[in-house]
């Protein structure tokens, strides 16, 4: 989950003038990281050749 420290600080990475679609796609893919680093540590994660073989079928659809 993201902290608010997160998104002021991204928020004030910002130039003065931004579009909410700006804002809205650099907090999405804060939160796409933040989900990311917390199913890698929680060992939800795929191996090369498990992601290979899950791709292939999916490729081959």
């Amino acid at each position: 989950m993201l902290t608010k420290q997160e998104v002021l600080k991204t928020v004030n990475e910002l130039p003065g003038e931004f579009t909410f679609d700006e804002i809205l796609d650099r907090l999405m893919l804060l939160n796409k990281i933040d989900i990311g680093l917390e199913q890698s540590n929680n060992g939800e994660i795929l191996s090369t050749d498990e992601t290979k073989e899950s791709l292939g079928k999916w490729l081959s659809n």
